[in-house]
């Protein structure tokens, strides 16, 4: 099978830095058996599939290790910058990907990669059973989009945060996003995203879940355009922008490795 897969940290200029995610531009349709298979092969948080459409755009779907996902920003940012790289698609054009979330559009600005996502409102809602104790926080705020809760904390706790993956697997919810205010000037706010229900204990930068997190501070800084810092041991940045219903996500992305599958 002359088919290539190839390894992008996304969300960082240094590799081994960021979040990983593998892509492969398919050459025809493949079951979805051996996508899940290829995912869960590959066991990073994301792996990223493509195909080539009449129009000019390209399929996109995500898949973690153990499920199919309906939207993932750094296998988004992974996958425009494998298209640009290997010349599958000109670096002065608008890269359109249709998705379970619709289309995406990704722009290459300058060493940036812009993406245009829908923007993911959250609303006050109380923790499920099992959700503080298995963080052990003292929650200044807890929401729900429509995909994860998302919880303000002291920034300490979320730097400090050990939670029970156990306990939280069986909160009912893509993930969990933690977030704070940032004691360092070079950033708005921080985050850290858990997934132990999706096959990922700790997502190391989580472009979706600032989908929700740009209008949340948004209304509480009074910002529409902000700098972000995931906080997870490999850490990431994403700059982001609220514009109506729409967040645009910015991050940068280093390739790592491509290889060939055998069979």
């Amino acid at each position: 099978m002359n088919l290539l897969i190839t390894t992008v940290d996304a969300f960082t200029d240094t590799l081994f830095g960021g979040n990983p995610a593998a892509v492969t531009v398919l050459s025809g349709p493949m079951p979805d058996t051996w996508l899940q298979s290829v995912a869960a092969e590959m066991n990073l948080s994301e792996t990223a599939f493509l195909e080539k459409r009449e129009d000019g755009g390209f399929g996109l779907r995500w898949f973690t290790p153990a499920v199919e996902i309906d939207l993932c920003g750094h296998a988004t940012i992974a996958s425009a910058h494998v298209l640009w790289q290997t010349g599958a698609l000109p670096k002065n054009e608008m890269a359109h990907f249709h998705t379970r979330s619709g289309l995406l559009t990704a722009t290459k600005r300058a060493d940036w990669i812009e993406l245009d996502f829908p923007a993911t409102l959250v609303t006050p809602a109380e923790a499920p059973a099992g959700l503080v104790e298995a963080l052990q926080v003292t929650p200044k705020f807890i929401g729900r989009s429509k995909f994860d809760y998302l919880l303000e904390i002291e920034e300490a706790e979320l730097h400090a945060l050990k939670p029970d993956f156990s306990a939280l697997a069986k909160v009912a919810a893509r993930g969990i996003i933690v977030t704070s205010r940032s004691s360092d000037e070079r950033y708005h706010f921080l985050s850290r995203f858990f997934a132990p229900a999706s096959g990922i204990d700790e997502d190391p930068v989580t472009g979706s879940a600032h989908c929700a997190l740009t209008p949340y501070w948004s209304g509480k800084l009074n910002e529409l355009a902000m700098r972000a810092r995931q906080a997870s041991k490999r850490s990431g940045v994403v700059r982001v922008e609220l514009k109506g219903d729409r967040v645009l996500l910015s991050g940068q992305a280093v390739t790592v490795l491509t290889a060939q599958f055998a069979c």
